[in-house]
């Protein structure tokens, strides 16, 4: 992978994507603001002490970031940085439950698409 150059002027090293995550984008979001902006080392750290579902699924996609930063760019893993990470909305599942008085109540099940990319400082 090229090394892209963002707004900041910090190139991009690395990015990985998790789509189709069975997760909410609002709980998901929560986890990525803990480590966006850290080292790698630490916001590894973070995550794998971290009760939340989305940590776990977070955890591996950084894992999957620093492998194809180590491996495509060649790039030193001790000076990686979370530069950015986002979460998208994916496509929502709708189902119904029965409700009083024969209606139905609408659920919504939420996905979401996560993203991370590293660069060096």
């Amino acid at each position: 992978m090229t090394k892209k150059t963002t707004k900041k002027g910090d190139a991009e090293v690395a990015r990985a994507t998790l789509k189709h995550m069975r997760l909410s984008p609002r709980k998901a979001r929560l986890v990525i603001d803990l480590i966006r902006g850290k080292q790698v080392e630490p916001a590894m750290q973070v995550l794998r002490y971290s009760p939340k579902k989305g940590a776990k699924l977070a955890y591996k996609l950084l894992e999957s970031a620093v492998s194809n930063a180590r491996e495509g760019a060649r790039a030193d893993v001790d000076r990686l940085w979370v530069t950015k990470g986002w979460v998208d909305a994916a496509r929502t599942l709708k189902r119904y439950m029965p409700a009083a008085h024969g209606r139905a109540t609408p659920i919504r099940k939420r996905s979401s698409h996560m993203t991370i990319i590293l660069g060096e400082k």
